[in-house]
């Protein structure tokens, strides 16, 4: 598959890594930052430049890897070159509706991505109108398989749905992770005993999450014994509202999401 990539930042080096791992691909990046490709050209082999090509082929796949604010000006500047090309973007926010009026073109896929893409544990929701074939589906997926998880959604709804769930919930994760790296300070352990301390424990409890039949609510139960110390930990925890805060914050990131796709898409 012959991929380009407009915009070289974090999330576009990620897949692109995960593609070059893979290997088959002819991968080309449009950035304006000259140590921007060189980086990715050094790291992965693909090709880059600073210009829009002139023109595309119907059997290419375009990554838009820009900013959201950028993006209606870079869709303008793309429509004529496109020919047909199988868009992905992985833009937050915009709209179906804005980018099929921007570029002209109905062969477009939103992608909805996470910082994980970067170790290759990211989680993708997709989503595409009926009226994208089956082939653009399975070429836009197979581009974000290199970096993880893929989820098709049922409508277009579902990409503010998975933004608060995967999309945005590695900051979740980090800020409890933060909190329990300061817990393990005041017990007294130095910093870079608190970190190995904590990462570890979060990669044990995830993996016994995933390999275990149980109830996520069962397994935390099971740590717990009547009277002892994490029921106290736990007993402040939901004195203190962090479940029903955590859950509402999500809700609050989903509200956000419908509202940035309603600013960003009306022009």
């Amino acid at each position: 598959m012959q991929i380009t990539f407009i915009g070289g930042g974090n999330m576009a080096g990620a897949i692109i890594g995960g593609l070059a791992a893979q290997g088959g691909h002819r991968i080309h990046v449009v950035e304006h930052q000259q140590d921007k490709l060189d980086q990715l050209a050094a790291s992965f082999g693909c090709s880059g430049g600073q210009a829009l090509p002139e023109r595309f082929s119907a059997a290419d796949a375009v990554v838009l890897a820009v900013k959201p604010q950028q993006l209606r000006e870079l869709c303008l500047a793309l429509a004529p070159r496109l020919n047909g090309a199988l868009v992905v973007s992985i833009a937050a926010g915009i709209r179906l509706d804005a980018l099929r009026r921007w570029l002209g073109s109905e062969r477009i896929v939103r992608v909805m991505p996470n910082t994980p893409a970067l170790v290759g544990k990211g989680v993708s929701g997709l989503y595409a109108d009926a009226a994208v074939p089956a082939a653009d589906r399975e070429a836009a997926e197979a581009i974000m398989r290199a970096t993880g998880l893929t989820v098709w959604l049922r409508d277009e709804a579902g990409i503010d749905d998975i933004t608060c769930v995967s999309g945005s919930g590695p900051a979740y994760v980090f800020y409890f992770i933060e909190s329990m790296i300061e817990a393990a300070a005041q017990a007294g352990f130095d910093e870079a005993q608190a970190r190995e301390l904590v990462l570890a424990t979060f990669d044990g409890a995830v993996e016994l999450a995933r390999q275990s039949p149980l109830p996520v609510a069962t397994l935390r139960q099971n740590v717990m014994s009547k009277g002892g110390t994490t029921e106290r930990a736990i007993a402040r925890f939901e004195a203190d509202g962090v479940k029903a805060a955590i859950v509402a914050g999500a809700m609050d990131c989903r509200e956000r999401s419908i509202e940035m796709g309603q600013q960003l898409s009306q022009e």
